[in-house]
């Protein structure tokens, strides 16, 4: 054990210049700590995540909520830090939605590094798994029979649209006299399986083994092909390189903050990597850390996926941002109340933030009678675009009460699986993935619909897993939706809200299984292109 150094001098080795940030070699002091090397703390994670969003392209103010938080902790005298995702160039900086690195006060004292993705991760994640597709596509060439079809996307940070769905090798074969089409296509680097690895794996040599068992296609015969049958594993690795490493950079307060993978949780896992979080954790007090888009998503796939499958650490409890625009929107504010109790329902005692914006300072002690009013924890209020951590610091005795007497008793443990169901995985695919909706979106199995390409679909998946030695019960469930709803109509009455089951895919390396619900766009492809 090091006794002699404190933490910072310890995490010197382990971090390198990156331009005006840093880079940490999270999995080496991981390593180290796990070795009693060098020493750590065990901090509080406080899970930020929001309310269901009107529109797909704008969410509630998510990373602004989560760097003003962290301001205000640290001007309240806590060592705290922030967790962000590393946003999706298409759709962030191209100005569709936020560009997830804060607004106003409450932003990144490095903007455009992180919006225009200036810090290697999704470059080299695209790179990477383009290349084993190319390897895919040459053992193709050389024996159609072993690989008859290739089911892993190639991937782009800005996609057109004509690629999602493409036909390669349009030509005639000479000797049998048929044309060569091939059947590929192209999703967003956010979506990609490998970006779920690289959130996912706890150490390098996990990461290795998963990308292993990627399935690049199938032979002729139906049997899955793995990565690892047409690419050298240890040069993915060497691709990835740094990508594999989070970036530090400070909010313009002089905040920590640490960036790594991610994001979107309509379309992936809408977490920040595992590794990211567990390092931020040994080093501070309290880490904010964001989860994708509303609690229905990035916060329900950490209860169903990253705690469960994947060691991600437990939060002590979560804040739940909303615009006091959606939380007042008389069709659709049901859904801020459901996403509270469903983070209370799991031992995830919510917090209200309510994110004000021009024009609307007016509202805050009518928000506060109906929060009361509502049965909900005492609201945090503020125009936090405007300002920031100031706003929030004078209201956080609640917060911090809460978090002193939750320390008294040790770190926070996710709860059993017979108190949250969906994390038990001694229950089939199916049984989890009803138990997921019903608790999650709030839709009991009756109201469940199948669409026809639904069931041949499961059982397509169940055969591709089962034909590369896998267990298909034992994969995690991620539902794909559209950000801005929980069920096929939320305007319904509670009594007659569907969900409706469209498809499934499989990413075997990440052991995810990607059930696309509701009968609303799934993934919305950046405005740009």
């Amino acid at each position: 054990m090091v006794k002699q150094r404190d933490i910072a001098e310890n995490l010197a080795d382990f971090t390198q210049p990156y331009g005006l940030n840093f880079k940490i070699d999270a999995y080496g002091w991981l390593e180290a700590l796990a070795n009693k090397q060098v020493r750590g703390k065990t901090g509080q994670i406080v899970l930020v995540t929001s309310d269901t969003p009107l529109k797909a392209s704008r969410g509630e103010g998510k990373t602004t909520a989560v760097i003003a938080l962290t301001d205000a902790l640290r001007a309240r005298g806590i060592d705290a830090a922030a967790v962000l995702r590393q946003p999706s160039m298409g759709i962030t900086a191209a100005g569709s939605k936020g560009g997830a690195s804060g607004g106003g006060v409450s932003s990144l004292e490095q903007v455009n590094l992180t919006d225009w993705g200036l810090y290697g991760e999704m470059a080299k994640i695209e790179t990477a798994q383009n290349l084993i597709v190319s390897r895919a596509e040459k053992m193709h060439d050389e024996e159609p029979d072993r690989l008859a079809t290739i089911l892993m996307p190639r991937v782009s940070e800005l996609p057109s649209r004509s690629l999602r769905h493409i036909l390669v090798d349009h030509q005639i074969n000479k000797e049998t006299g048929t044309r060569g089409d091939l059947e590929e296509k192209t999703v967003i680097t956010p979506a990609s399986e490998l970006m779920q690895i690289v959130v996912l794996s706890n150490s390098r040599a996990e990461m290795a083994e998963r990308i292993a068992h990627m399935i690049v296609g199938q032979s002729s015969t139906g049997k899955a092909i793995l990565a690892s049958e047409v690419v050298d594993i240890d040069r993915i690795m060497t691709v990835l390189g740094d990508a594999l490493n989070p970036v530090l950079t400070r909010s313009r307060q002089g905040s920590p903050v640490y960036i790594h993978a991610g994001p979107f949780g309509n379309v992936s896992l809408g977490l920040p990597s595992i590794s990211v979080m567990k390092l931020a954790q040994s080093l501070h007090d309290v880490v904010i850390i964001e989860a994708g888009y509303g609690a229905d998503a990035g916060a329900e796939k950490w209860i169903d996926l990253a705690t469960p499958f994947y060691k991600a650490p437990w939060p002590t409890c979560c804040v739940v941002v909303s615009r006091a625009s959606t939380w007042n929107n008389e069709e659709l504010g049901w859904r801020y109340d459901f996403n509270i109790q469903r983070m209370e329902k799991v031992g995830l005692p919510a917090f209200p933030l309510l994110n004000l914006w021009s024009g609307e300072d007016d509202e805050t002690e009518q928000l506060r009678t109906r929060a009361r009013e509502r049965g909900l924890r005492e609201p945090l209020i503020g125009n936090l675009y405007r300002d920031g951590g100031e706003a929030l610091a004078p209201q956080l005795d609640g917060l911090l009460e809460f978090l002193k007497s939750a320390r008294a008793h040790g770190p926070a443990h996710a709860p059993s699986a017979d108190e949250v169901a969906t994390m038990d995985t001694h229950r089939s695919v199916e049984q989890r993935l009803y138990t997921i909706i019903e608790q999650a979106l709030g839709v009991p199995a009756s109201r469940v619909i199948a669409r026809q390409d639904y069931q041949p679909s499961l059982l397509a998946a169940r055969k591709l897993v089962e034909s590369a030695g896998m267990n298909f019960d034992e994969f995690a469930i991620c539902p794909i939706k559209s950000p801005s709803v929980i069920t096929d109509n939320d305007e319904a009455d509670a009594d007659e809200r569907t969900v409706t089951l469209k498809m499934t895919s499989v990413h075997a390396g990440a052991k995810i299984l990607q059930i696309h619900v509701t009968t609303s766009l799934t993934t919305s492809m950046p405005k740009i292109v």
